[in-house]
């Protein structure tokens, strides 16, 4: 098959390069690409015509395109995202499920037990923080580091109870117990407030990172090109629990999405091809991060290179996580980063808790939300 590849300036929070050019295309009839791979942001937009004689850009594909039987073979949960109006709009490429990172060299000498809850979280960062002053539990100062902690704490900070209606409720009791929990540990020095991806952080202390939360590319992103840490010292664990509650629910910090243009004069094609990419084992196997499709990521985990470095068998914690994903935080039309960065960072950073920082927070959801058309409710 003969292609041609374009490159446009896109994020990770979406592209509003590729939809102005959508717009442009649909003005002028014509110049839309078979295929986009973008971020989940960009599907918001393009299942949505740009104006009232168009068709929207992305292709329901459970419209005779993909056979259910292979859209329900991916991570549970894992095309919420590309859902709209009861349509599937795209395929998802990988996952970022969170989960437990921690460092077994260092755990089994000291002669720590992995925890299994948050509770067990906060009383083992506690005791390190006394112990061995100086080792961290987490940080809460990156630009994803609310997709890890209250997105898995299913705080409703972005959940979409109608297509146009958004609910950020930040005193939920959802998003203040993972707040106090974080500003406890913060407190204890256990959690830092200086990001993991921060400029020094890797120098000064990457070395004392005794256990992480967050995505699965950290293994090999963080510990191993970030930090440097020698191989068959870093472990996963699945997702922690809150004690008393039945169910495991955990965050989801990346992935980029297929999308079929609806304009293509290749649907089979552009529909095999977006297939293929995101479910074949071919393809998948030698990917840089977690397939969102289950047997895909099965292949990926066989792979030796993207399980020799661990001290575990990851695989079991990777595929439990990536069907414990809360689907209550919503894909909107603007970036879950964007308030957090821009509010509760600098807070952070100038010495105030989380706890009384969530009410800034909530409104800076709030006025963006606005900003982009979505009516909002705080209940």
């Amino acid at each position: 098959m003969k292609m041609k590849i374009v490159t446009y300036d896109g994020g990770a929070d979406g592209s509003t390069y590729l939809q102005s050019k959508v717009q442009l295309f649909d003005r002028t009839g014509s110049g839309w690409p078979d295929v986009v791979f973008g971020t989940p942001t960009d599907v918001t937009w393009a299942s949505e015509a740009t104006k009232p004689d168009a068709r929207p850009f992305a292709a329901p594909l459970d419209e005779k395109l993909v056979p259910q039987s292979t859209l329900d073979e991916f991570a549970k949960g894992s095309l919420t995202p590309c859902e709209f109006d009861g349509h599937t709009y795209c395929m998802r490429n990988d996952i970022a499920q969170v989960l437990l990172w921690y460092n077994k060299s260092l755990m089994d000498k000291w002669g720590y037990k992995v925890p299994t809850t948050w509770e067990d979280y906060e009383a083992l960062g506690k005791k390190v923080a006394k112990d061995h002053p100086g080792y961290l539990v987490g940080s809460v100062g990156d630009t994803n580091s609310h997709e890890s902690y209250f997105w898995s704490g299913q705080c409703p900070a972005f959940s979409l109870v109608k297509p146009d209606t958004l609910r950020t409720d930040l005193r939920d009791p959802k998003c203040t117990r993972m707040a106090k929990l974080l500003d406890d540990l913060i407190g204890a020095k256990a959690i830092a407030t200086q990001g993991f991806f921060s400029q020094g952080f890797a120098e000064n202390s990457g070395g004392k990172v005794l256990m992480a939360y967050g995505p699965s590319w950290y293994g090999q992103y963080l510990f191993k090109a970030g930090f440097k840490t020698p191989a068959k010292q870093i472990a996963a664990a699945p997702p922690l629990a809150w004690k008393g509650e039945s169910t495991t629910a955990t965050g989801n910090v990346g992935g980029g999405v297929w999308m079929v243009s609806s304009h293509s004069a290749n649907l089979k094609a552009s529909t095999d091809l977006v297939t293929w990419l995101t479910t074949s084992d071919e393809n998948q196997a030698g990917a840089p991060t977690y397939p969102a499709y289950t047997q895909a990521a099965k292949a990926w985990l066989a792979n030796p290179a993207n399980r020799n470095y661990f001290a575990n068998d990851v695989s079991e914690p990777f595929e439990q996580a990536a069907n414990e994903v809360w689907t209550g935080w919503s894909n909107t039309r603007f970036s879950d980063s964007t308030a957090w960065s821009s509010v509760v960072l600098p807070a952070l950073t100038s010495g105030k808790s989380l706890t009384e920082t969530l009410p800034a927070w909530q409104r800076e959801i709030a006025g963006e939300a606005k900003s982009q058309g979505y009516k909002v409710v705080d209940q």
